[in-house]
């Protein structure tokens, strides 16, 4: 008995652990700007760095669109969308300091709205494990979230 309770114990912290790590490695602001300008702040933080947007995709209208195609029937967000971006100085030298970095590239920046709480918007990242070149990464993709929450 006592064996089985240490046990129950040990999976318990280690579920415990885990979700507490899974919440470190995703970096959020939330903020009550509209969800358009938000996007819009995002691209412009993003740009006006030198980088370029890759790929914007419109996740919300895809979840929208395809909820009947798969049997659901809840709206998650009212809007949400991501952006994707590399730049070459970063890559470089993320890269330069472990070429397994290049499973990090591109970098990623999202806002959402839920169609629960419409008008609370959230805007994030998630962020690299830190040390070897990351850090930087995580700095910028921190400062471009920030420009673009207004805060």
């Amino acid at each position: 008995m006592r064996t089985a309770i240490l046990v129950m114990l040990s999976l318990l912290a280690g579920f415990a652990v885990n979700r507490a790590a899974a919440e470190d490695t995703i970096t959020t602001v939330e903020t009550d700007t509209a969800f358009a300008d938000v996007m819009t702040d995002l691209q412009d933080a993003i740009i006006n760095r030198g980088y370029v947007i890759d790929y914007h995709s419109h996740i919300g209208e895809m979840l929208s669109r395809t909820a009947g195609d798969v049997g659901a029937d809840k709206q998650v967000y009212k809007n949400a969308e991501f952006l994707q971006f590399c730049s070459a100085v970063l890559s470089r030298a993320a890269m330069e300091a472990d070429i397994g970095n290049i499973a990090y590239c591109p970098y990623i920046l999202f806002a959402y709205e839920p169609a629960a709480y419409p008008g609370k918007v959230t805007v994030g990242f998630r962020r690299l494990p830190p040390g070897d070149g990351r850090d930087q990464v995580n700095e910028t993709l921190n400062e471009i979230l920030h420009d673009a929450a207004g805060q």
